[in-house]
C-alpha cells in the first residue's frame, strides 16, 4: 500500500508558506532568477532550500561541497547551515552565473564562508584534495555527468557524510525516458546504480523534483 499526499499548487504553496521561512534575500533571488525565463527551472525550490539548511545544521556540517550553483539560492541555504567556522566550496561552469551567485551570497551575508571554483565540474572535482573531508555534498549540475560527480564526491566524503542528489525524478520522465532525452535516461540509469550501491545507505524523497540522499557507510 502506498501512502502519500499529492500536491497541487495550493497545497505546495501552503508547504512553502508554513515550512520554508524564506527571507527577503532568498525571495529576491527567486524572483530575479524566475525572470530569466525557461532556464530558471535550474533553481531549487524554497522548500528544498529550507530542507537543505536544516540537514546541514542537523549533521553539524563543517565542510560542504556544491556541484552546480547557478544563481546561488542553494549556496545561500547551504552556507547558512554550516557549523561555526565551516566552509562551502561551490563548483560552477559558467562565469556569468558565478558572478550572479557571488553577488547574492554577499547580499545574504555569507560570502565570507564560500569559495567558488569556476570550470568543468569533473576536472575541478578531480583536482580537489583526495581525502575524506566533506560532511555534505549537493549535486545539481548537468545530469549526464552525475555518475562522475557522485564517484568523485564519494571519494572525498567522510564516513557518515551525506550526498544529496537533485532532480532524480526528472518531472516523472525517469519512468520511460523518451528517445533523445539524455538527461532522463542518464538519471534513470544513475538511480538504478545508486539503488544497489552497497557503499551507502539510501533514501529517495519526493521533495521538489526528487532528492536522493546517500549516507556513506
Amino acid at each position: 500500500m502506498s501512502k502519500f499526499t499529492p500536491l497541487d499548487d495550493r497545497l505546495h504553496a501552503y508547504l512553502v508558506d508554513n515550512g520554508a521561512r524564506q527571507d527577503e534575500v532568498l525571495a529576491r533571488v527567486e524572483r530575479e532568477t524566475a525572470a530569466m525565463g525557461a532556464i530558471s527551472v535550474m533553481q531549487i525550490a524554497p522548500d528544498q532550500g529550507a530542507f537543505m539548511t536544516l540537514l546541514a545544521r542537523a549533521i553539524g556540517a563543517q565542510e560542504i561541497l556544491e556541484v552546480g550553483m547557478f544563481t546561488g539560492y542553494s549556496a545561500i541555504c547551504l552556507a547558512r547551515g554550516l557549523a561555526p567556522g565551516g566552509r562551502l566550496t561551490c563548483l560552477e561552469l559558467s562565469e556569468e552565473f558565478a558572478e550572479i551567485a557571488a553577488a547574492n551570497l554577499e547580499a545574504a551575508g555569507v560570502s565570507d564562508r564560500v569559495d567558488i571554483l569556476i570550470g568543468p565540474a569533473a576536472d575541478t572535482l578531480r583536482a580537489l584534495p583526495d581525502r575524506e573531508h566533506f560532511d555534505l555534498v549537493f549535486i545539481d549540475a548537468d545530469k549526464v555527468g552525475y555518475p562522475v560527480y557522485y564517484e568523485e564526491a564519494l571519494r572525498r566524503l567522510r564516513p557518515n557524510g551525506l550526498i544529496v542528489v537533485d532532480n532524480v525524478l526528472q518531472d516523472g520522465r525517469v519512468l520511460e525516458p523518451a528517445a533523445g532525452d539524455e538527461a532522463a535516461a542518464a538519471i534513470a540509469a544513475f538511480n538504478k546504480a545508486l539503488a544497489v550501491d552497497e557503499r551507502v545507505d539510501l533514501a529517495m524523497v519526493g521533495i521538489a523534483d526528487g532528492l536522493a540522499i546517500a549516507r556513506k557507510r
